[in-house]
């Protein structure tokens, strides 16, 4: 039941304080846990579960963080730090293109040096092969058989033609072909090494029959006693009319014994005739 004091209050019992101050708490923690036992009553009836935990992450995923503020001074730091990783980025990527493309040089470089190399390689072998004995010696023969096609030489001796008259020896020599080589004996009967000669250019006219070899007696050639006696064997060579060998006493090179193949030598060592070997 009411009482008188609450009859005189009346309306004003919500407004009224107490003088005591552990009242008044105590007031106020039993409402704060009504109020949290009402929240938790309705969250119930309404089916919804309170998380009370503040550290707790919401249902989401994620917790809203506190946001900085970044003033103009922080912003053109930022700024200048990203132009500066730019620029080293630029760099490296600079020095990868320059460090590939000496590499890329250096490959194709060492390609054509090796290239290059084979082909030298190859060349030294061709000329090698050119320069051989055996090729030197054919390219002779061949050129040696051109040269005689082409002055149409066919002419054929094969011995050793008697000159009994100073005409015939005139004859002999003007009224031959301009490219015939001709070699001419002055001899003398009483002579040994003059007799050997005369065998040996028997031998060399079989064996050289485009050259025309031929001999005169000294006295009939018109030489002197004297020449006779110390010039002897002589041998007198010409083409197209002229005298290109005048070789006297011969067995001071070929001593007084001597065969076809010492005259042969001598005569090729003098470039008189050229070597049957060359073009046969």
């Amino acid at each position: 039941m009411a009482t008188l004091e609450d009859k005189l209050l009346g309306e004003k019992l919500e407004y009224y304080c107490s003088s005591s101050e552990g009242e008044d708490n105590g007031d106020d923690g039993d409402d704060e846990q009504g109020a949290r036992g009402s929240g938790r009553a309705a969250a119930a009836g309404s089916g919804l579960t309170i998380n009370t935990d503040p550290n707790a992450v919401p249902p989401g995923g994620f917790r809203q963080q506190g946001s900085t503020n970044t003033g103009p001074k922080g912003v053109v730091q930022d700024w200048q730090r990203f132009k500066q990783l730019e620029a080293e980025r630029r760099e490296e990527t600079e020095r990868q293109r320059l460090a590939l493309a000496k590499k890329l040089s250096m490959t194709t470089a060492t390609a054509a040096e090796d290239e290059e190399r084979k082909r030298q390689e190859e060349l030294d072998a061709e000329f090698a092969e050119l320069m051989s004995e055996d090729f030197l010696q054919q390219y002779q023969k061949q050129r040696m058989a051109e040269m005689l096609r082409q002055t149409g030489h066919h002419q054929q001796f094969g011995k050793v033609l008697q000159l009994a008259t100073h005409e015939e020896f005139l004859s002999c020599v003007e009224q031959e072909n301009k490219h015939t080589t001709i070699i001419i004996h002055i001899y003398e009967r009483t002579q040994s090494a003059c007799s050997t000669l005369n065998n040996c250019l028997d031998t060399l006219a079989s064996e050289y029959p485009s050259i025309k070899f031929a001999k005169i007696c000294s006295s009939v050639a018109g030489m002197s006693r004297d020449f006779r006696t110390k010039g002897l064997p002589a041998l007198l060579v010409y083409k197209a009319q002229a005298l290109i060998g005048n070789f006297v006493r011969l067995t001071d090179d070929l001593s007084d014994d001597f065969f076809a193949s010492d005259v042969e030598s001598f005569l090729i060592e003098h470039g008189i005739i050229v070597d049957k070997a060359l073009y046969n």
